[in-house]
């Protein structure tokens, strides 16, 4: 009884793997968009530094 407990929780984590993998849509972004994002990463990185 216990393995298949485990084989449908298994089967429960590799569906929602999967699911997820399928619905994952990536980012289309412009060139001033792409450099904001890069140079506010830079900003909290620097930030983050001077904090510790």
């Amino acid at each position: 009884m216990s393995i298949f407990i485990i084989i449908i929780a298994l089967g429960i984590i590799v569906g929602g793997i999967t699911v997820l993998k399928k619905s994952a849509q990536k980012f289309h972004l412009n060139k001033e968009q792409l450099e904001r994002v890069k140079k506010r990463s830079k900003e909290q990185e620097d930030k983050d530094l001077k904090n510790k």
